[in-house]
């Protein structure tokens, strides 16, 4: 007899989008109408997650552009421009913790739904705050904690996609959620520069400021409409918002109980990230511990909250996901991954304030006539999201560890010679000359960062067996992404100092750790598990 298609429906006795069945590595069913649904799903999980992105990574662009203006007064190395990147940096990373689990007891549709509204609190907040140059600094740093909720999207949302797919669709499907979402951060770097020069919004957006002195591109005297860093963004949020509420489904076996109480688990669950980062936050930015200090109190603060704050019903869950830590292979990929996505978003988050202070001076300090825009920054993560998908795709072929070994190699070749082109950079009459060939190199590391982040990525559901790939994936994301906050952290004492190549020196040799972990564990003729 005949086998007749399956066909995806919504459960009529559940909650509003829960899906009656799904069983993607049935032929059948995926043939049917389950391609469609999964891939409806992923065309609104996309440009949600680049705003998340964009969201989360917007303090790179308001940094520079609050150094233009002279926000905290005349001296341009004030620790405060590169903070602010940096807490969104430890914020995002932090409710990446909560937020692996989220799926599982809240549903994707209610979590995308939920998450994408949380974002217009950074959003508004930014458009309202950066209207007074008086706001208080503590006000800067609770919006960029906010902001981290874009970051913590993207564990839930990956948790999500991957289960819409089948696996042989693993590489693909994630990395096209994965590099579109990234995408978001060179979106945002290109957009922004432009909404700040124009009245956007008009009077309701609030008032100019005025450039105190020139900046490439711009004179002095110029009107700058700062604030416009966040209202751009209110409006596609909202639209997304709703497209999540209507267009996703949510999977038989995620968010049990009323879409009410599910939409209340996502609210919760960022929360208890948001009470983790705010803690790092305040040491960080106000007390001004060592980073040495921080991270592993915020680590450890997000993964004792996510286990003992989260609601009853996923405590037990949480705590027999917690079984990934007691593999050595967890470990093994957290530090691949943090060489990959760890660098990407790290560089992304610097990469426009390094452009300004290693090439924006002359000796002596006097502003650089010549100087190469910051704007350029968009093209670093541009070119290294829209390769994550091919480090998918090449995995998915050649298997991960191989592109992974050979990302590694590049990312070392890349790093080394961007120090020896960034050394003496600051002693030079025209420091813009060395600028291009600079960064050819650094847009090598983000095109190599890339590749190896669709690779990595990939790795883990071909180690971990289903149970676990998930969570693993969604630890290893969390951690890879305290780099938004580790690199620029290493970045500005050196770029103070005059020898921003010591700290690629020190990246470069990081990376070549990993070389030697992955060609022992996974790439090599005997290795342990071949991948």
């Amino acid at each position: 007899m005949e086998r007749m298609p399956v066909v995806a429906e919504p459960d009529s006795s559940a909650p509003k989008g829960r899906l009656a069945r799904w069983d993607v590595e049935d032929p059948a069913f995926w043939a049917s109408t389950g391609r469609a649904v999964a891939w409806r799903n992923l065309w609104v999980s996309m440009p949600a997650l680049l705003c998340g992105f964009a969201i989360w990574g917007f303090w790179s662009v308001i940094s520079v552009w609050m150094k233009n203006l002279q926000w905290f007064g005349p001296n341009p190395r004030d620790p405060r421009y590169y903070e602010l990147a940096a807490v969104a940096g430890l914020s995002g990373a932090t409710l990446r913790i909560p937020c692996s689990f989220l799926v599982a007891v809240a549903g994707g549709r209610n979590v995308v739904a939920v998450t994408t509204a949380l974002l217009l609190l950074p959003a508004v907040g930014v458009g309202v705050a950066l209207q007074d140059p008086g706001t208080p600094y503590g006000v800067l740093v609770t919006l960029a904690v906010l902001s981290g909720v874009g970051g913590g999207a993207f564990a839930s949302s990956m948790s999500n996609i991957s289960g819409f797919f089948p696996k042989r669709m693993q590489g693909l499907s994630l990395g096209l959620n994965a590099g579109v979402g990234n995408i978001g951060v060179s979106v945002m770097q290109f957009a922004l520069p432009l909404a700040v020069t124009a009245a956007v919004f008009g009077g309701w957006g609030g008032s100019a400021r005025v450039l105190p002195a020139a900046v490439p591109g711009l004179p002095a005297g110029t009107e700058i409409w700062i604030q416009n860093c966040g209202w751009v963004w209110v409006a596609p949020l909202a639209v997304l918002c709703v497209l999540a509420w209507t267009r996703m489904d949510v999977l038989p076996a995620h968010g049990a109980g009323s879409t009410a109480s599910c939409a209340g688990r996502a609210l919760w669950m960022n929360f208890v990230g948001l009470l983790a980062a705010g803690v790092g936050a305040w040491m960080y930015a106000g007390l001004h511990v060592t980073i040495g200090v921080v991270l592993p109190v915020t680590i450890a603060l997000g993964v004792a909250a996510t286990r003992y704050l989260a609601p009853a019903d996923l405590r037990g869950r949480v705590a027999t996901q917690y079984a990934i830590f007691r593999r050595k292979h967890t470990w093994v990929m957290t530090l691949l991954y943090i060489m990959t996505f760890g660098s990407f978003i790290g560089y992304s988050f610097v990469f426009g304030l390094l452009i300004k202070d290693v090439f924006g001076k002359l000796p002596g300090g006097a502003p650089n006539p010549a100087a190469p825009s910051p704007t350029l920054a968009f093209l670093g993560p541009l070119v290294g999201s829209l390769v994550r998908p091919i480090g998918g795709w090449l995995s998915d072929r050649f298997g991960g560890a191989r592109v992974t070994q050979w990302s590694t190699v590049a990312m070392v070749a890349s790093a080394v010679a961007a120090g020896l082109c960034l050394t003496d950079v600051g002693t030079l009459a025209q420091p813009e000359t060395r600028f291009p060939i600079a960064f050819a190199l650094f847009l090598g590391l983000f095109v190599a960062a890339g590749i190896g982040n669709g690779s990595t990525f990939r790795m883990i559901p071909m180690i971990f067996d289903a149970k676990e790939a998930g969570p693993v994936l969604a630890w290893t994301s969390a951690v890879a992404a305290y780099g938004a906050l580790l690199i620029p952290d290493v970045f500005r004492p050196q770029v103070a100092a005059g020898t921003p190549e010591r700290a690629l020196y020190g990246f470069a040799g990081f990376y070549l750790l990993c070389l030697v972990v992955n060609w022992w564990y996974y790439a090599r003729a005997r290795a342990e598990v071949r991948c």
